[in-house]
């Protein structure tokens, strides 16, 4: 069956805060030789949140992609948080957003699509049926992350793989004139490594008043090895699915976008999947793993850098908390 949608996207945009840090700072602050963080992470440099918010943060990604899109905020029609974060636990991010926005008379609809660090991918799968349906004519997708709160310093070779930031999109239904489009999504989920990657704290089970509950079950916490072991596993058949629905060999995608989840575990992608290094965005290094926001960030800057043009063939693909495996293949 065809999964072809007559989807657009028609800008993007994305922030960072202000607060830089760079890895030379916190070889210092950990107590590590020069060099250590960036060696093991990729990372040079990653934007860290002073006072800002995910929602303002998002709102602001938000206007950037809207002005991208040659539209006025009033035209958007449908707010989605792609986000693997939480502001508060309710409302949906999404409503603070359309509040960031100013655009808290407008009724239109928000509500979030969370699979962690695929939330953008699975967000504009999903939404793109909608659009390409007719229920909704402009939706703005927005991840927003906020991963510094979360990071449990004792365990280094985590922590520092990660930075703040937001992305947003503008996705609408394709003109006639125009050949933009979808041409499959595909997501395999492989719950043996539900508990590869998580953070245990500030839900129901383990709640603020739980009597066992303690601080580190409210960080980030994550088996690499076992992750890494799981993903590599399953990476090749997946990829050998997905582009057998989008009716695509690799050598027809002009650009990978890549979840940018460390130095390491993108060039094992790359090489694993035979990319040459020229079709693959590699924003890590002055970025960070910025959990959901990373691809369309990484997305995003390769528009603004002219590495894809308008015909070309996308795909977004990455991994995330589950273990989840996901991509989608879109001509741009």
């Amino acid at each position: 069956m065809s999964q072809l949608r007559n989807v657009k996207i028609l800008g993007t945009g994305k922030f960072l805060p202000k607060k830089k840090v760079t890895s030379y700072e916190l070889d210092h602050l950990l107590g590590l030789n020069n060099g250590w963080v960036e060696q093991k992470s990729g990372v040079s440099l990653r934007s860290f949140v002073e006072n800002e918010t995910a929602s303002e943060m998002a709102a602001l990604a938000s206007i950037d992609a809207i002005n991208a899109s040659n539209l006025h905020k009033e035209d958007i029609d449908c707010i989605v948080s792609v986000s693997g974060t939480m502001e508060q636990p309710i409302p949906c991010n999404a409503s603070l957003v359309q509040k960031q926005l100013g655009l808290n008379n407008s009724k239109i609809p928000c509500f979030d699509i969370n699979s962690t660090c695929l939330s953008f991918v699975t967000g504009f799968d999903t939404i793109s049926y909608l659009v390409h349906s007719g229920r909704y004519k402009n939706v703005l997708l927005v991840s927003s992350e906020i991963a510094s709160v979360g990071l449990n310093w004792k365990n280094k070779e985590n922590a520092i793989l990660f930075g703040d930031g937001a992305a947003a999109a503008v996705i609408s239904k394709t003109p006639d004139t125009e050949n933009s489009k979808i041409l499959a999504g595909h997501m395999e989920t492989f719950s043996d490594g539900a508990h590869f990657t998580e953070i245990r704290g500030g839900g129901t089970k383990l709640h603020p008043n739980h009597p066992t509950a303690n601080e580190t079950d409210f960080l980030f916490d994550m088996n690499g090895k076992s992750v890494f072991k799981l993903s590599s596993k399953n990476i090749v058949s997946y990829m050998e699915k997905l582009l057998s629905l989008s009716n695509c060999t690799i050598n027809d995608i002009d650009l990978v976008v890549p979840h940018q989840a460390s130095g390491m575990a993108m060039r094992i992608l790359r090489n694993k999947l035979g990319i040459d290094e020229a079709k693959f965005m590699n924003i890590i290094h002055n970025h960070g793993n910025t959990i959901a926001s990373s691809i369309p960030m990484a997305l995003h800057e390769a528009i603004v850098q002219n590495k894809i043009q308008r015909g070309n063939k996308v795909m977004l693909i990455g991994t995330s908390a589950g273990l989840s495996i996901g991509g989608v293949v879109f001509e741009y």
